[in-house]
């Protein structure tokens, strides 16, 4: 890469590599735990690639062209953390490192999203950073063919440990990875052969590195604390059009005599002695988070490598018309095109138009699929389903051929679908939309669950929401779903009633920039409910009163979400008819109900009568909406296999039984 500076001479980088060892170590003597095999083996690895190949600037972190680097065994954090102070991170001072693993440090016992501190994704759980790292590499692409080689080439790194490699996660990326052809992307295997338990030997006996082979990946194999080959493999994966695998054969914990190479290496305890050994081995004379002014300076220096690459890309930036840079500089910040949800208002009145029934999912699809050509930044991956969730519509397919494309077909791998939807949203400049069936949602849970902990605008798409799919069992039925996803901090969970509510989610969804939103559609078709089409969201506020209670005091209310306000709506007007004041909630999201004032929560829920909540889904969390002496019909185990129409009556999700409950409950026969 273009550098501002001389490459440092070899026995000055192995003085850098040691600089990250003594500090790595110092900081984890001072918690009194941590990871030392990560950092004490791969500080070669790490300083050969920031010292010599990595496109980044310390002083401008979120630099929009940056190599995105992703540390996926994550455990070893304190690698990051010393690369980041070393090299001239404002926000990772010495004082972040010496307070390492405690309360509101920068440096978390595993690294925590934090683009300006240098951290570009949260990991730990192993296997979640590569996909991270594959969909930053697809955003890149993507980018790259929307905008062009001077305003958007750039590399995406990951340093990779067994564990990544073991996780099922980790195969789904790499196979991925290798039929796109993203020769931008290059993991950094930390073959150390060691895992918590020991030798990798307990539990593989594959060829690791032939796995790449045949995927389609160029494969380098080098001796990792060769710092000349270490600068040579990332030269060649930054050339090579294929992915790329450094396997790097490296000794854990390597420096201390009494745990190098051996399982303690991981995260065994280390004493004053070992730091002591260490010292003798290197002849390290600096004192406890001391670093050579000579060694610092050079690490400060590596941090400043890339100030002419910088100022050129800025310059060429600059060189963009004004209305060219301004869409890139909107796009890189996450704003969405101005006028956008004029498209919402649109797809509103389109559906008050024509009220018919409509299949939920595909309801979803015809609003997004307007949004395309407005919101370029909308990028759909989905789980080969493409017919049945109908959310491609004119996308073209993002391929090794044509990098403009923004579907991605995903095939049968919805961890990694979104695991890289988180990626791609860490990167920047992409909305990722993630669609597949809700039952396999417990697939991508480990990736919704990193969403909702970086507060990355994922949207996550769902379809087939319920006992509503019918004779495809209870394998496809979710039931519980919705209670899991509901429980999860910071993840929204919207399941709208109708079309109207649909456009509603979706305008919920792309407006919000501080985590993520799962979209929960029915397969069947969902009469139109709403008879408004006005700017005005109501599901924003999480529940609205759909129709009131006529007649006179409201003594009932039925509170539902998604296919079962249409049910809520044949009771009411039964219990109507038969003198009892009722009004209809329909709740398509609990935790923006929540969020509202008492009083408006009071006047929704009512301030009397009986709570009925209708959800074809089991009980979990209703009880905060019904209270003490409301009921729900809904679910109280799995389903079955059958007519979706025959399943509602067999589990006793109907207008009759909605009310024949609201009956009992209010003691009348």
């Amino acid at each position: 890469m273009p550098s501002s500076t001389a490459t440092p001479s070899a026995e000055m980088l192995q003085q850098m590599a040691h600089a990250i060892r003594f500090l790595s170590v110092d900081a984890i003597l001072k918690a009194g735990e941590g990871h030392q095999g990560v950092p004490l083996g791969m500080a070669e690895l790490a300083t050969a690639l920031f010292a010599g190949e990595l496109k980044f600037l310390a002083a401008d972190p979120t630099w929009p062209d940056r190599d995105r680097f992703v540390l996926s065994n994550g455990h070893g954090s304190m690698l990051l953390y010393a690369l980041l102070h070393l090299s001239g991170y404002a926000k990772i001072g010495l004082d972040q490192v010496k307070s390492f693993r405690e309360l509101d440090s920068h440096c978390a016992g595993h690294p925590e999203y934090d683009p300006a501190a240098g951290i570009e994704a949260t990991t730990g759980p192993l296997g979640q950073g590569i996909a991270n790292a594959l969909g930053m590499a697809i955003a890149e692409a993507y980018l790259n063919a929307r905008f062009g080689d001077g305003i958007v080439d750039h590399m995406t790194w990951a340093f990779v440990g067994d564990g990544c490699l073991q996780e099922g996660v980790g195969q789904e990326a790499i196979a991925l990875a290798g039929h796109l052809g993203l020769g931008k992307l290059a993991f950094v295997w930390d073959d150390n052969r060691i895992t918590d338990d020991g030798s990798t030997e307990l539990s593989i006996s594959e060829n690791v590195a032939d796995r790449f082979r045949v995927a389609g990946w160029h494969v380098v194999e080098i001796d990792g604390h060769d710092l000349r080959a270490a600068a040579g493999a990332f030269a060649a994966a930054r050339t090579d059009p294929r992915p790329t695998l450094i396997a790097a054969r490296t000794t854990i914990a390597r420096g201390i005599p009494r745990l190098q190479g051996q399982r303690g290496g991981h995260s065994a305890k280390l004493y004053e002695t070992d730091r002591a050994d260490m010292a003798a081995l290197f002849d390290w004379a600096a004192t406890p988070f001391e670093i050579p002014d000579t060694i610092t300076e050079a690490w400060r220096a590596a941090g400043r490598r890339n100030a002419q690459c910088h100022a050129a890309w800025k310059a060429r930036l600059e060189a963009l018309s004004s209305e060219d840079r301004a869409v890139f500089e909107r796009t890189m910040a996450g704003d969405l095109p101005a006028g956008w949800c004029q498209t919402i208002l649109a797809a509103k009145q389109a559906a008050l138009a024509d009220p018919s029934p409509r299949f939920s999912i595909q309801a979803s699809g015809d609003i997004v699929s307007a949004l395309y050509d407005e919101v370029p930044e909308i990028f759909v991956a989905c789980a080969d389903l493409e017919a049945p969730t109908n959310h491609k519509r004119h996308l073209a397919a993002f391929a090794r051929a044509d990098r403009a494309g923004r579907y991605l077909h995903c095939g049968v791998r919805e961890h990694v679908m979104a695991s890289l939807a988180n990626g791609m949203a860490a990167h920047g400049g992409i909305r990722p939309a993630a669609v597949t069936y809700l039952a396999f949602s417990d697939y991508e849970r480990p990736a919704m669950r990193m969403a909702a902990l970086m507060g990355l605008p994922v949207v996550f798409v769902f379809s087939h929401d319920s006992i509503g799919i019918g004779k495809n069992g209870p394998t496809h039925q979710p039931v519980e779903i919705l209670a899991a996803l509901r429980a999860m901090p910071n993840m929204r969970v919207i399941r709208p009633a109708d079309a109207i509510e649909a456009a509603e989610a979706w305008e919920i969804a792309l407006s919000r920039t501080d985590g993520p939103t799962s979209l929960i559609f029915a397969r069947q078709q969902l009469p139109l409910l709403r008879r408004d089409a006005t700017a005005e969201n109501k599901s924003a506020r999480g529940a609205y009163v759909l129709a009131d209670a006529t007649g006179g005091e409201r003594r009932a209310t039925l509170l539902a979400t998604g296919s079962e306000v249409a049910i809520a709506t044949e009771a009411r007007t039964v219990l109507q008819e038969r003198g009892i004041p009722t009004a209809v909630v329909s709740m398509p999201c609990w935790d923006l109900f929540g969020a509202e004032d008492k009083h408006y929560r009071r006047m929704v829920l009512g301030p009397s009568g009986v709570r009925i909540g209708i959800e074809a889904a089991v009980r979990f969390g209703w009880d905060q909406w019904l209270g003490p002496d409301g009921d729900l019909v809904g679910m109280s185990g799995f389903g079955a296999s059958g007519p979706a129409d025959a399943l509602y009556r067999r589990f006793g999700i109907t207008p009759e039984a909605v009310v024949s409950r609201t009956i009992k409950l209010l003691g009348e026969n």
